[in-house]
Order: C-alpha cells, then sequence, then structure tokens
C-alpha cells in the first residue's frame, strides 16, 4: 500500500497564482461546481455543506445544478488537472475519493499523465473555507455581476449532458468497396487506464460504438495493456494485484468485439518498467536508471524474455478472441536498455547491437503469441528508430530484413517528411493531418517489406490530430482522401487509424469506402452537396496552412482554446504537453520565428472563417431532411475554428503584452471573448467538444465561464493602466 509520499513530486515549484479570483477555496468551489458532490467540496474545505453552496451562491451560480457521477469515474483526469495548482495530494486524493495507489498509477501509466501536468506537483498549500475580507466580497461582487450579465441560470448547464455522446450511436451503413484489407481505430469511449479492471465502469468498446464502427467498415479496436496487470511476473505476483479480474474482462470484451466483426487489439510497449520497489527483490532484472526506478535488461538474465513469451502465449491462450497486438519498442514508455538510445549506460547491453534489442523482444512476443493463436496479428511499429550514435542509415532495412514471417510490419506514415511552411525547413516528427503523407523514406520501407512477403501497415490520423484533438473530427476530408490514395497506390494491406485521439466513429471515417463526393451526395441534395465539397476544400486549403513541429502540437494552446488565461504578467512556466500552456510562446512557436509563427495562424484561420461564410451562404438551401447533416458540419466547423482562431490571439495577446501594446491586448481579448462565449453555446449542445480519450474534458463549462472572467479583469487592468499612461 503506497503513502502521499511515495506519490511522484518531481521539481518544487509554487502553484500559479490566479489573480481575476479573490480566494482559492472559493476559485476551488467555481472549478468543481456540478463535476463534484458538495458534500466532497465540504470535507476539503473543512466546512459546512450550507457554506459552500453559500460561496456557489455568492457569485450567481446556479445553486441548483446536478452532479453528474460520470465525472469521477469518466472524467477524472479533467479534475485532477483543474485542480493540480489548487489542492496538495492530500486533498486532492479526498476530493476524488481515491488511494494513493490509484493516484499512482493514473499519473505513472495512463498515458503520460504526470508528464502532461509538467512532470512537477506544484507546492499549494492548506486550501480551507474562510470568511471574505470586504476587498474580497467586493471582489466576489464584481464577478457575480459578470454572471448575472453573461450566463443567467438556465445558460450554467449542458442541454446534452457530459458523455452523452456515447448513448448516441447507431449503425450507418456506409455504402463502397474497402480501400484496405484491414483497419483498426482507438475505442473512442476507452481511457488509457486500467481499463480492463474497471470494465464494467467505463465501458471502453460498448456494443452501440461496435456497431457503428462496422458499418462504416471499421475492422477491428485497440486499447492500451500492460503485460504484468494481466499476466504476473513469477516472484513478484503483488505487483499484479487484480490480474484475473483483468483477464476475465479481456476474454469478455474480445469476444464482444468478435460478436461484431471486429478484431480486439492490444498495444503493448514491453517489458515495461516497474516501481521500484519491485527491482529489490529482482535485481537480476534491474538495467539502466529511469527516475527512481529502473528499466528491464533483456541481457543481463534471460528471464525477463522468458517472462514476455511466455505472459504473450498464456494471454492469448486465455483470450482466444483476440485479434492481435501492436508492438512499440522504442521511446514512448521504460522497457529495456536501450529504450531511449542509452545502452552505454548498460554493462551487460552496451556492446549489443542496437537492432538486436528490436529483434529479441519482438521475437519472444511473436513466439508466445502464434503458439496460443496462430492467426493472430503482430504488427511491429517502427516508432522512433532512430540512434542518435548509429549513422547507419539503413537501420530500419536492417531489422525488417530479420523480421520473423509472422510479423507484420508498421510505419507511420508522414513521420520524417520535409516541410516549408512559412519559409521555414521542417520535418515531421509523430503525425499529422496538416501535412499529407507518406514520407519517402517510409513509403520505400513499405515497399522493402513487401517485397520480403510481410504484410505492411501505416499509421494514420483519419479524424483528428494534436494539432486540433477537441473536436471530433477535422472537416477536411480532401486532406484524408489525398493520404488515403497514396498508401494505396503503395499497395499498404492495413491501416492504423488513430492514436487515442481520432476514434470518433463517424466524420472521416466514410472516407475508407467514398470519395468526399460521395460523402457529400449521401448527405445532401446534387446541388448542395457540390457547395458543401468547396466548403471542405477551402477548410482543407487553410489546414494546410498549420504551422507544424512536434513542440507545437504538444505545447501550443490549440487543443483548450479559448479555456486557457491571459497572463498580465510572463508565469515564467514551460509549456507542458497537451497539459498547460501557460503563456509559453518560445516552446509554441518551436523553430518558427514569432512573426512566421503569428502569419501562418493568422492566414490559417482567416481561410478558415471564409469557408464559415460559405457554409453559412448554404444554410437558405437545406431541405429539412439534410439539417441534421449540416448543423452537424456547422458545429464542428465552428468549434474548430473557436480552438485554432483562439491560439492565434495568444500569440497576439503574449506579443503584445511583452511589446507593452495595451491597445492590440485588448482587441485580442474582446475577441477571444466572444469565442469563448460562442463555444460555450456549443459546448452546452453537444458532448463531444471538447473531449478527447486519453485526456477526457480539455474544459468544462465552468472553464469556459472562468475565461471570461479572466478577460473582464484583463480588460480592466489594462483600462487602469492605459488610464495611468494618459495621466
Amino acid at each position: 500500500m503506497l503513502k502521499i509520499t511515495d506519490l511522484p513530486k518531481g521539481k518544487s515549484m509554487t502553484a500559479l497564482d490566479v489573480p481575476y479570483f479573490p480566494t482559492k477555496h472559493q476559485l476551488l468551489v467555481w472549478r468543481n461546481w456540478g463535476l463534484v458532490p458538495v458534500e466532497r467540496l465540504a470535507a476539503v474545505l473543512r466546512c459546512t455543506e450550507p457554506q459552500v453552496v453559500e460561496t456557489a451562491e455568492a457569485f450567481g451560480l446556479d445553486a441548483g445544478r446536478q452532479v453528474d457521477p460520470l465525472w469521477l469515474t469518466d472524467g477524472y483526469l479533467t479534475i485532477i488537472r483543474n485542480n493540480w495548482h489548487l489542492l496538495d495530494y492530500e486533498d486532492l486524493l479526498e476530493l476524488l475519493g481515491w488511494t494513493c495507489d490509484k493516484l499512482y498509477r493514473t499519473l505513472r501509466e495512463e498515458d503520460f499523465c504526470f508528464v502532461k501536468l509538467g512532470d512537477s506537483k506544484p507546492e499549494c498549500g492548506i486550501c480551507r473555507y474562510r470568511e471574505l475580507t470586504a476587498a474580497e466580497k467586493e471582489q466576489t461582487s464584481r464577478i457575480r455581476e459578470i454572471v448575472r450579465n453573461r450566463f443567467p441560470v438556465e445558460t450554467q448547464s449542458r442541454i446534452e449532458p457530459p458523455f452523452a455522446f456515447a448513448d448516441a450511436y447507431e449503425p450507418t451503413p456506409v455504402e463502397g468497396n474497402d480501400k484496405f484489407q484491414f483497419n483498426y481505430i482507438h475505442s473512442y469511449a476507452a481511457s488509457c487506464g486500467d481499463i480492463f479492471l474497471h470494465a464494467g465502469e467505463s465501458g471502453p468498446v460498448p456494443e452501440n460504438l461496435l456497431a457503428k464502427y462496422a458499418s462504416m467498415g471499421v475492422k477491428g479496436v485497440w486499447m492500451h495493456a500492460l503485460l504484468y496487470s494481466l499476466v504476473p511476473i513469477p516472484c513478484a505476483e503483488e505487483f499484479s494485484t487484480g490480474y484475473e479480474k483483468r483477464i476475465s474482462q479481456l476474454r469478455r470484451i474480445s469476444d464482444v468485439c468478435r460478436k461484431h466483426g471486429l478484431k480486439l487489439y492490444l498495444y503493448l510497449n514491453e517489458p515495461r518498467s516497474m516501481p521500484a520497489a519491485f527491482y529489490d527483490k529482482m535485481p537480476d532484472w534491474r538495467g539502466i536508471a529511469v527516475g527512481d526506478s529502473a528499466a528491464n535488461c533483456i541481457s543481463r538474465t534471460p528471464k525477463v524474455l522468458e517472462w514476455l513469451e511466455n505472459a504473450c502465449r498464456e494471454v492469448f491462450a486465455k483470450a482466444p478472441s483476440l485479434g492481435g497486438v501492436y508492438v512499440i519498442a522504442m521511446s514512448e514508455n521504460a522497457t529495456h536498455c536501450n529504450y531511449g538510445t542509452r545502452k552505454s549506460l548498460c554493462p551487460y547491453c552496451k556492446d549489443v547491437p542496437d537492432e538486436e534489442f528490436l529483434l529479441r523482444i519482438i521475437g519472444a512476443m511473436e513466439r508466445g503469441i502464434h503458439a496460443s493463436a496462430p492467426d493472430a496479428d503482430v504488427i511491429f511499429s517502427d516508432w522512433a528508430w532512430s540512434f542518435a550514435d548509429s549513422p547507419d542509415k539503413d537501420f530500419k532495412k536492417k531489422v525488417i530484413a530479420r523480421l520473423p514471417q509472422g510479423v507484420c510490419y508498421a510505419t507511420i506514415s508522414e513521420w520524417g517528411m520535409k516541410l516549408g511552411i512559412g519559409g521555414i525547413e521542417n520535418s515531421i516528427i509523430d503525425y499529422s493531418i496538416s501535412q499529407v503523407g507518406p514520407n519517402p523514406e517510409n513509403a520505400a520501407m513499405l515497399g522493402f517489406a513487401k517485397r520480403r512477403g510481410l504484410r505492411t501497415v501505416a499509421k494514420i490520423q483519419i479524424n483528428n490530430s494534436w494539432e486540433l484533438s477537441a473536436v471530433p473530427y477535422i472537416p477536411v476530408p480532401y486532406l484524408i482522401e489525398r493520404h488515403l490514395d497514396n498508401l494505396a497506390k503503395l499497395g499498404v494491406d492495413g491501416l492504423m487509424l488513430s492514436w487515442t485521439l481520432g476514434g470518433f466513429p463517424g466524420g472521416n471515417l466514410a472516407l475508407l469506402r467514398q470519395t468526399p463526393e460521395e460523402m457529400a451526395k449521401g448527405k445532401f441534395h446534387a446541388g448542395l452537396a457540390e457547395r458543401i465539397c468547396d466548403v471542405w476544400k477551402t477548410f482543407s486549403d487553410a489546414f494546410a496552412e498549420f504551422p507544424f513541429d512536434v513542440q507545437t502540437i504538444y505545447k501550443a494552446p490549440m487543443n483548450f482554446g479559448p479555456a486557457v488565461p491571459f497572463y498580465l504578467e510572463p508565469t515564467g512556466r514551460r509549456a507542458t504537453m497537451v497539459g498547460f500552456p501557460y503563456d509559453d510562446l518560445t516552446s509554441w512557436r518551436s523553430v518558427y520565428p514569432v512573426e512566421v509563427f503569428e502569419n501562418q495562424f493568422r492566414v490559417m484561420t482567416e481561410k478558415w472563417r471564409d469557408g464559415l461564410m460559405e457554409l453559412a451562404g448554404c444554410a437558405k438551401d437545406v431541405n429539412d431532411s439534410e439539417r441534421a447533416e449540416y448543423e452537424e458540419l456547422a458545429t464542428i466547423s465552428k468549434a474548430a475554428y473557436c480552438h485554432l482562431r483562439s491560439t492565434y490571439l495568444h500569440i497576439v495577446f503574449v506579443r503584445a503584452r511583452d511589446a507593452h501594446d495595451i491597445a492590440s491586448m485588448e482587441r485580442a481579448v474582446r475577441e477571444e471573448m466572444e469565442l469563448a462565449l460562442n463555444l460555450l453555446a456549443i459546448v452546452r449542445r453537444d458532448s463531444r467538444i471538447g473531449f478527447e480519450a486519453s485526456n477526457h474534458y480539455y474544459y468544462t463549462i465552468n472553464d469556459l465561464m472562468e475565461k471570461v472572467v479572466n478577460c473582464e479583469h484583463v480588460l480592466s487592468e489594462l483600462g487602469r493602466r492605459d488610464s495611468f499612461l494618459l495621466v
């Protein structure tokens, strides 16, 4: 049983100040109102429940707003993120109602959660209820006036409840021929947590979702898994508590997938690093140091690979409906001693050729899997197959040449593609929708693998990407079509359609069987369909202007959009990976000169706005039977604009702030406030907006209301500064 002192701390840092709210305890109530039960808030604040309600009412918040219990079971990442700078671990655990073990696992294993939060837990201090001072009461009254003017009680709640999208899936057959032999996508309903232990709570693959996927041409779904959580390591069984239930749920879920004609794939990044206490018990497994833990050394003892092979065999024996695995053996999480090209630090591994690590791991896994399930797909990804100390440009070919025949070679289609956006030389790391793949080098490797007789898979993003993942899909079908056509011409066998983001059962998925023109004709009458295609072309041309860089897609504000506060004073904080953008323009822009970066977002959003105007011009020609499809496109397109345009305004604001340009700051804030209000109206009606499986909701209704309070505060302060300068 872990203690609070075992939870990760990272580098010491103070919590971020929020000057536009009178007190921290009031902000705690605001951010959690309607998400967490009043009794939990009272327990954390050490006050009575009526005092919590009075705190909310003092701001004009709806005292009768009901708490949706799904926030604590399916939206806990949102709650953790929104309270990260407010509560220390002890109070955060009380708010969540969790044990230290559960929080530790979430922070360490749930898709880089602690990294997204900044690799550091801020020192927040005590957050307790207290009486307000006269000045705090006055500031509270000002916020109440903003709420009264901007947010009448009836507008403070969602019309469509959070997570309601899960009830709306129904088969929508897409006519046409499949362009690829097989494909698989991340379940839109599956988080990256301990999903097999808690499958009954979260429903990672509801049957209506599977039926929807199958009707659109999707052949499989994938989810994260940890082998040691499914198969105990001998002599260290205590680290696998609950494995029996996980295997049982895995078997049940894979059977349900098969019932709907879909395969279930597990994403495995193995042999996964274990908690530090494991290596005290199993010292011969200990490899290079990784923080306060270690990697697993596959050269020091044969036990690691033996367990890996046996574990794969056992999983597929106990869940015979499983379709296969998608394996990454470099980067991502800590695994073997060369996972991050650091083998030189290990006396047992330093002389082992780079390719041997990959071949030994996939060899063990393939033998184990095919011993139990000869027809299972063993898909091996070349993710991060690059080595700083190796000038060997043929490294990938050397690995592919020795892969077992039973392995399917996979590449990230556009990784490595050369770019010249805004006149700046760059290349793609990870994946992109704005830039159409595949990279010619990856195309060559796919061809080489096919000549070896291996099946091939291209990893793409068909619905969205980290360029913009807060909408279920980016309506740019002409970019997606070009990418699919390029891969089809190469004879690629299968597609991985998404990482954790992009699993929405709709949007661009129809392109698996149709062209954009066929998609449009299936939704609208002939004359209107042609105009909708023109709108899609405008959006596609606009999105191609995105200033792609791996730092930009992870650090810039696109995914949080208008929910990101404006900071009147520089925070000095570094943006985190899909977590807290702060005001870190340097990280946002990465290799792009600031003028180029700002201009690219300006051009992109102005072109996107042109598309919105074209779409609005179609409204008068929409028939009643087409209204729902038209409103769907309008909703997604407007929400996308809010996020992209907000990013542009944040760039403008930070530059203007640093140049003491008050007029430009004011213009940016006023436009941003309108975006926040527009997005809030969309979010109230559509529970998909702002949701992404590995981050839950990027923001809540409360967050968007808070942003308006933030904007009003900034405008007030800028007015004072302007008056001072005039005097």
